[in-house]
C-alpha cells in the first residue's frame, strides 16, 4: 500500500515507519494521521513483530502542520470535535498497539510529535533531540496527551511540562522518563534494530500477551478520560485566548492574552 506522508518498510520481522514530510519537519496533517493508522493496520496484519517509528530529515515531528493550524480558525464546533477525536484516536492507537513500538527520535519532537515519540514502548533519541508539549504557549489545551503522559511520568513532572510548555533536551527527557536511551545520531537506527533484535529473541507469544495485559490494566480508565479530554480540547478552541494564540503564532508575534 502506498502512503502520501510516510514510508513503510519491512524485512519480515521488523517494520519501519518513517514520517516523510522532511520539508515540513514531518508536521502532522489529517492525511498523516490516516496514513499512520493504515500503516499500523498493515503492520498488525503482517508477520512483523516489532515496529520502529522515525522521521525523515532533521526533525522527528514538529507538531501540527501550519495549514492545519490556519484551518482551525474557521472550524465549527462539530469540526473541532471531529479533529480532537481524530488526534485522540491516533494517540490511543500508538499507546494500545498490539506489537512493540520503538521510536527512533532523530530531532525535534514537539506537541503532537512529542506524543508520537513518547507513546511508543521505547523512545531512543539523538543527543540533539528536543521534546515539548507547547500547547499552552499558543492558547491550546494539552488535554489529550495528558491522559497518557500522567501515567508515564507522574503528577509533578506532568504539571511542569504541561503548564510551562517548555522545551526539554534529550538528556532531561531521559531523566524525566520521556526517553529510554540517548544514542549518537549515526547509531540511532542501528540501535533501534539492535533493540528490536533483543525483543525478537523473546517468546512472541509472551511479548504480545504482556503488551495486551499492560493495556488491559488501563483501557477502561483511559477511554473514560479520553472522552473528557476530547470534549475539553474541542471546547478550548472556542475561547478568545485560543483565537489570539493561534493568530499570534501564525503572525509570528507575541500574543496579547485576555484570559477569556
Amino acid at each position: 500500500m502506498g502512503f502520501e506522508t510516510l514510508k513503510l518498510e519491512s524485512d519480515g520481522r521488523v517494520a519501519k515507519i518513517t514520517l516523510n514530510r522532511p520539508e515540513k519537519r514531518n508536521a502532522i496533517t489529517a492525511q498523516m494521521i490516516d496514513d499512520l493508522q493504515a500503516a499500523l493496520d498493515d503492520v498488525e496484519n503482517s508477520p512483523a513483530l516489532v515496529t520502529i517509528l522515525t522521521g525523515a530529515g532533521k526533525a522527528f515531528c514538529a507538531g501540527m502542520d501550519l495549514a492545519g493550524l490556519q484551518a482551525l480558525s474557521t472550524n465549527s464546533g462539530d469540526d473541532n470535535l471531529t479533529d480532537s477525536r481524530r488526534m485522540a484516536g491516533i494517540f490511543r492507537r500508538l499507546w494500545a498497539f498490539s506489537k512493540p513500538l520503538v521510536a527512533a527520535v532523530n530531532g525535534a519532537a514537539i506537541a503532537g510529535g512529542c506524543a508520537f515519540a513518547t507513546l511508543c514502548d521505547f523512545t531512543l533519541a539523538v543527543p540533539e533531540a528536543t521534546f515539548g508539549y507547547t500547547e499552552v504557549r499558543i492558547g491550546f489545551l494539552p488535554a489529550i496527551v495528558s491522559v497518557f503522559l500522567r501515567r508515564q511520568v507522574g503528577e509533578k513532572v506532568i504539571r511542569d511540562l504541561l503548564l510551562t510548555g517548555r522545551i526539554v533536551t534529550a538528556e532531561e527527557g531521559l531523566r524525566l522518563g520521556l526517553v529510554t536511551e540517548i544514542v549518537p545520531a549515526e547509531r540511532l537506527l542501528a540501535r533501534a534494530e539492535e533493540l528490536a533484535g533483543s525483543l525478537l529473541a523473546n517468546s512472541p507469544t509472551s511479548l504480545l500477551r504482556t503488551k495486551a495485559l499492560l493495556r488491559r490494566y488501563e483501557t477502561a480508565a483511559v477511554d473514560l478520560e479520553l472522552e473528557m479530554a476530547i470534549t475539553e480540547n474541542a471546547g478550548s478552541r472556542t475561547t478568545e485566548d485560543f483565537r489570539e494564540g493561534l493568530a499570534a503564532f501564525l503572525e509570528k508575534r507575541k500574543p496579547r492574552w485576555t484570559g477569556r
